[in-house]
């Protein structure tokens, strides 16, 4: 008999609490879904915009063994583009990231191209936050009408450094993983 008052005083217990958590939430005011406060001013969006729509870019980093620009006898690893799936906060996937030139695709089949802004650093094993200023989309739907976007929250991504670059290697290519967040912005 005790036991199935405890569990009786468990289950009441339980469910009085989720009813006060659920009211709790429901008396909350939605905030933006994403803050940028926290980032370096020089990528932080102009205000006038709003986020459209929030991804997570999850595929790789093509580098090649170059000759240095400028510095002649001398190589260095360059970004040759990047090959990404972009999902969305649930985990589905929304579209797809390439190039070059860096372009932006929904599964929708709208896309755009972007102009660079600006970058900050990120971290010595990642790539730099970034903020871009979107092209006009082609096509119609996600991508139209997106006036910024922004690379935060990234992991990985940068030049090899288990392979190094010489004038022996010239012309080899190397790829790594990277995850990053992709932030689309339109005007509000």
């Amino acid at each position: 008999m005790h036991t199935s008052r405890t569990t009786r005083s468990v289950a009441v217990l339980g469910a009085v609490s989720a009813a006060a958590f659920l009211t709790a939430c429901g008396s909350m005011s939605m905030a933006p879904a994403f803050n940028q406060s926290s980032l370096p001013p020089t990528i932080q969006v102009p205000a006038g915009n709003k986020v459209a729509m929030e991804t997570v870019g999850k595929g790789d980093i093509t580098y090649e063994c170059r000759d240095k620009a400028n510095a002649p006898g001398q190589t260095e690893w360059v970004f040759v583009g990047p090959d990404a799936k972009l999902w969305d906060r649930s985990g589905k996937q929304v579209g797809k990231y390439y190039g070059p030139p860096a372009t932006w695709e929904s599964n929708d089949g709208s896309k755009l191209t972007a102009t660079q802004l600006a970058v900050a650093p990120s971290g010595p094993t990642s790539l730099p936050f970034q903020l871009v200023k979107a092209n006009p989309a082609t096509g119609s739907g996600a991508m139209t009408g997106v006036t910024y976007i922004q690379r935060v929250a990234l992991q990985g991504g940068v030049a090899p450094a288990a392979m190094p670059c010489t004038p022996a290697t010239k012309g080899q290519k190397q790829v790594v993983q990277y995850q990053a967040d992709y932030i689309f912005w339109k005007a509000s």
